[in-house]
């Protein structure tokens, strides 16, 4: 019975003159039915592809500032020389792994989140890369507020935990030729060799507007601005400061640099 109706309804479909209200509605329903449902399949089929992509494209960006990239290197292969730590920013002692999977994010006072993130995790993991003296390089991820956009990136410390080796601004949306500049390799080399800290431990980092002076007692702190770009190179400045600051990773590299904090506690 349930047939002979279908058919019925279908037959009238199909006699119903092409121009006629009702059926272009009924045709563009199905479309959009089929339409909606070959997009939702193939975005939980993807799905999985698309997660190993984004892991091997943050892998590849540590070992970019990390100086072990290669092009046409296995990234997973080389990401194996890189040590996966995990470090309790209160404390700035490492924990295990476990404490990451359950933990909720807290929200920052508005007055202290001069990156723009709003919420962040407690427990947050960092990378190592050691050789036969111990740890060379340290590896700390980024994210903050451009102009436009959430930057995601990468700082790589060598092992005095204050003397950055290269840094990977990677993941942003903001303004090609302008703050887009921030992925620009040449840009992102002249940070090699900065300071992070000043004499009294706090961050000093910064980027400024025109070029660096080099007599200037602070040129070891600041990076030539990007013309065109300040609120970009401002949202910059913000975010190395706050992520290394004490509000980041700040007190686990303060157990590094400083003796009297603990010295070096990369066990």
């Amino acid at each position: 019975m349930n047939n002979k109706v279908n058919g019925s309804l279908w037959a009238r479909l199909l006699a119903t003159p092409n121009n006629s209200t009702s059926k272009i509605v009924v045709v563009a329903l199905g479309v959009c039915l089929v339409s909606s449902i070959l997009v939702s399949s193939a975005a939980v089929l993807l799905k999985p592809i698309q997660k190993q992509n984004e892991e091997l494209g943050r892998q590849k960006e540590i070992l970019k500032v990390a100086g072990l990239y290669r092009p046409g290197i296995d990234i997973t292969d080389g990401f194996q020389s890189i040590q996966t730590r995990y470090v309790d920013l209160h404390s700035g002692q490492y924990v295990d792994a476990a404490l990451l999977e359950n933990q909720a994010a807290v929200a920052i006072p508005r007055k202290e989140d001069i990156a723009g993130i709003g919420k962040k995790m407690r427990y947050q993991t960092l990378y190592l890369v050691a050789s036969d003296r111990g740890v060379d390089t340290i590896i700390l991820p980024l994210i903050g507020k451009g102009l436009w956009s959430t930057v995601h990136g990468f700082v790589a410390l060598s092992a005095d935990a204050n003397t950055i080796r290269a840094v990977s601004f990677y993941d942003h949306a903001e303004t090609p030729g302008l703050g887009g500049e921030i992925s620009n390799p040449s840009w992102q080399a002249k940070w090699q060799g900065k300071n992070v800290f000043g004499m009294h431990g706090h961050a000093q980092i910064r980027v400024i507007k025109g070029r660096v002076n080099p007599s200037s007692h602070h040129a070891q702190y600041e990076i030539d601005g990007l013309s065109g770009a300040t609120l970009t190179a401002n949202g910059i400045t913000n975010m190395v400061r706050y992520w290394l600051g004490e509000q980041g990773f700040g007190p686990y590299l303060d157990r590094i640099r400083l003796p009297a904090k603990g010295g070096m506690m990369h066990e």
